[in-house]
């Protein structure tokens, strides 16, 4: 008995060490492929080799081998020109036959492997055709195992984004609709509806209305609430794959139907989508932004101007641009960067712009050009004309009879006069109602309403007749459309009165028609504390994530809808709500002019300035880009207030001061020579005494472009002062660290900074003085900027008296032993 026992563990020490040989000869197939590649018969023998394991009993052996084609195919990608011969013979049966093998680790592996095959580009589209696709078919068929099902419909929703239109559209459509309707597995529709947005963006449009749409109104009411959820945080996928007729039409309603479902889960995830669903209604045509490649927001001077923009203080020009030519941004003209007082354009662009100018508005109406259609109403304005007509008949007709009556009769025939004048101008206003949401409609109204105000002034409630009551005929004119000159005077005349008389400034309705009014209104309910009872907590932070793509749709004209929700949401007791307007105002700046942002943005950005670290944090990051939107005078009142960003909660966040300095880099531009001196100046010099090492040297690069502001600008006189200001802070300064600053700065010093004349004269002596500085990182920084700053850019400075210090120099930064010329914090 003993004599067995130990055969069999003999036995069975044999097979662990024969199972162990075979999983390290699979784990090393990439560094034998990379020793005998080269010779073709030792290659083919390896591959071969590679397709005998692929048929080992042992999962895990198996497993190791998957785990390792992804690389070997990378290899061969890299190394040998048969590669796409290679593995499609070898290595992609063996990862087709892989998602079909019975051990589950096998199987997941091999799906991870064609995944990053996929992504890396080395299958090939005959292979996904013909091997992949069918596979993947065959695995979800009705009659396919369920667990084997639920993988395959995993794996091929994460393939398709890396196949064309037609093999999707061919191959997988047609499954993946009846897999939607999968009535046994729940698992099944629920990977489906996440993965819904993927198919509509790859199929197009055309497939997504015909036959997906039908799909996804099942999908959003599925009788579990996983699978609604779903539906809803992939809403704007499906949204930007329709049409605006069927985004409007089909799609809104289901959208509020999910809003207001009666699960939680499905109504956070709801609103959380809801500002990614309304932007997809944005239309760049109307909205005159667009976006660059590099991500920034571009005015195209196609929209309609706000009544802001009309005329703005700036004389901004309007440019009627041709549609069938695409608008380049560096051709463009940039309402939102404004230059300060002292840089004026050349006479060139002056003699050009006035020559545009002189072409464009030649035969243009501005009013004519960016509005929309009217709505037809001939049919009401027949009718009312006809009325007046008759009543201007009756009045000639009694006329002489009317001169001979009394005074009071007079006053009888006004009190009638005005009141008929009343009811007309209300029928007008009447047949506006249904056409309100329309800009131009709205226009129209606040015209009327100031006729019907003038004509209700002149009844007989007020004792004291006029004398330029309105007559008939004046009464009939009035009720006409106004026509465009009329609109734009009338415009005007509004915005010359006092803004708390005037019909525009009067609080509006929050009503539009860019959107479905019940998304605007279930978005403006999401600063509602009753909201974040019971549908999320953190709404408030969703709603203000999602308001600059929310303004984008509506426009500048519709800024009103959103006024009073942004104020809510500044104030808003979490600071993560704040913090999210703070990253992204200079972003609402660009969508709103610089008219809405100094009269509504400025007040909420100043209050940012004063909140906590975490959201002046926002604005810092981007306070260059906010900045310069805003008018010269406006901007120059922020010089007094960038101190303030010295101070933080913490003395401890030293990445808030790099942060500044950074901005400070960029916002030099914005300013004249003599405000960069007298106020940045200072907070540059206090910055390159920071504790921290990182603030310090860049705030050294700030210096230098101090440096350059002034020299650009001429003020040679300044920039003498400030040199001499560095000299001694710097160059004399007892600790190594100042002296290390002032070679750093005159390194990287660029021969645009400076004429080379002033560097020679006033920096190049007191560099030269700390060639011989007790310290190994000040003499190299001193060689590297005598080799950059003096040997390669400056042939008038005497080479034969540098170069001995520059070798000096550098054979100490060989023989001291100088890790790194930075130093810790």
């Amino acid at each position: 008995m003993l004599l067995t026992l130990v055969g069999i563990g003999k036995q069975s020490t044999n097979l662990k060490l024969l199972l162990l040989s075979r999983q390290i000869v699979a784990r090393g197939l990439l560094d034998v492929l990379r020793e005998f590649s080269d010779n073709e018969n030792d290659f083919i023998s390896v591959m071969e080799t590679v397709a005998r394991m692929s048929e080992d009993g042992e999962p895990t052996v198996r497993a190791e081998l998957m785990e390792q084609v992804p690389n070997i195919a990378m290899f061969l990608h890299e190394s040998r020109p048969n590669f796409p011969a290679a593995f499609s013979r070898y290595l992609v049966p063996i990862v087709v036959r892989y998602l079909t093998d019975p051990n589950n680790q096998v199987r997941k592996t091999s799906q991870a492997a064609l995944l990053v095959l996929l992504e890396q580009g080395l299958i090939s589209k005959a292979d996904m055709e013909t091997k992949v696709c069918p596979v993947l078919l065959d695995l979800t068929q009705p009659s396919s195992d369920d667990d084997y099902k639920i993988e395959a419909v995993a794996i091929m929703c994460k393939v398709v984004t890396m196949l064309s239109k037609d093999t999707v559209e061919l191959l997988l459509l047609p499954r993946f609709c009846d897999l939607c309707s999968d009535a046994r597995l729940f698992q099944v529709r629920k990977v489906c509806a996440a993965n819904f947005g993927e198919f509509c963006s790859i199929v197009g449009q055309e497939a997504t209305e015909k036959l997906l749409m039908p799909k996804f109104f099942d999908l959003c009411s599925d009788s579990l609430w996983g699978i609604r959820k779903a539906c809803a945080e992939c809403f704007m996928m499906v949204s930007n794959s329709t049409s605006p007729e069927v985004r409007r039409a089909k799609l809104s309603p289901l959208f509020i139907s999910l809003i207001s479902d009666q699960s939680r889960w499905v109504r956070q995830a709801a609103f959380q989508s809801l500002g990614r669903f309304i932007s997809t209604f944005a239309n760049p045509s109307s909205t005159g932004l667009h976006f660059r490649e590099d991500g920034a927001l571009l005015e195209d001077g196609r929209a309609t101007p706000s009544p802001e923009h009309v005329a703005t203080a700036d004389g901004e020009e309007l440019h009627s641009y041709d549609d069938n030519h695409a608008s380049v941004p560096g051709e463009m003209h940039d309402s939102f960067t404004h230059t300060s007082s002292n840089e004026s354009p050349t006479a060139t662009n002056n003699a050009k712009n006035t020559k545009e100018t002189e072409q464009t508005d030649e035969n243009f109406n501005s009013f004519h050009y960016w509005r929309s259609p009217l709505p037809d109403i001939s049919g009401e304005l027949e009718m009312l004309s006809c009325q007046t007509s008759e009543e201007v008949v009756e009045k000639e007709e009694k006329k002489e009879v009317e001169e001979e009556e009394p005074e009071e009769n007079c006053l009888e025939s006004k009190s009638s006069h005005g009141k008929a004048t009343s009811d007309q101008i209300q029928k007008v206003l009447d047949c506006l109602q249904p056409h309100i949401d329309d800009p131009d409609v709205q226009a129209q109204v606040q015209v009327l309403s100031a006729a019907l105000k003038a004509a209700q002034l002149d009844s007989p409630s007020d004792n004291s007749p006029t004398d330029n009551s309105p007559t008939e005929v004046d009464v009939c004119v009035d009720l006409h459309f106004p026509q465009e000159s009329e609109l734009i005077e009338s415009v005007e005349e509004e915005g010359k009165e006092d803004s708390s008389h005037s019909p525009v400034s009067e609080d509006k309705p929050k009503i539009q028609n860019v959107i479905p009014q019940q998304l605007l209104d279930q978005y403006l309910s999401m600063t509602d504390p009753a909201r974040a009872q019971t549908v999320d907590t953190e709404i408030a932070k969703h709603c203000a994530f999602s308001l600059p793509g929310v303004a984008l749709t509506l426009g500048r004209q519709n800024w009103h809808c959103l006024k009073d929700t942004y104020e809510t949401l500044a104030t808003d007791v979490q600071w993560k709500v704040r913090r999210t307007l703070a990253f992204s105002i200079h972003e609402l700046a660009v969508i709103l002019g610089d008219q809405l942002t100094a009269a509504d943005l400025v007040p909420i950005f100043n209050g940012f300035l004063k909140d906590l670290d975490e959201v002046r944090i926002g604005v810092l990051k981007h306070l260059y880009d906010f900045l310069k939107l805003l008018h010269a005078d406006k901007r120059r009142e922020y010089l007094y207030q960038l101190q303030e960003f010295m101070v933080t909660d913490n003395s401890r966040n030293w990445r808030f001061r790099y942060e500044l300095a950074e901005q400070l880099i960029l916002i030099i531009e914005l300013y004249s020579h003599y405000d960069v001196y007298d106020y940045l100046r200072q907070i540059a010099l206090t910055l390159c005494s920071d504790k921290v090492s990182e603030v310090r040297w860049i705030s050294y690069k700030l210096v230098v472009e101090i440096l350059q502001k002034l020299y650009a600008s001429g003020a040679d006189d300044l920039g003498l002062n400030f040199i001499n200001e560095l000299t001694v802070r710097f160059c004399h300064c007892p600790k190594w660290v100042g002296r290390q600053a002032f070679a750093f700065i005159c390194q990287v010093l660029e021969e645009d900074c400076m004429p080379m004349e002033q560097f020679s004269q006033h920096l190049l002596p007191s560099l030269l003085s700390l060639s011989s500085d007790p310290v190994a990182n000040v003499r190299v920084l001193v060689a590297k900027a005598l080799r950059q700053s003096v040997m390669e850019k400056a042939d008038n400075v005497t080479s034969a008296e540098c170069r001995p210090l520059i070798g000096q120099g550098m054979m100490t930064h060989e023989s001291d032993s100088v890790t790194k010329t930075k130093p810790g914090i």
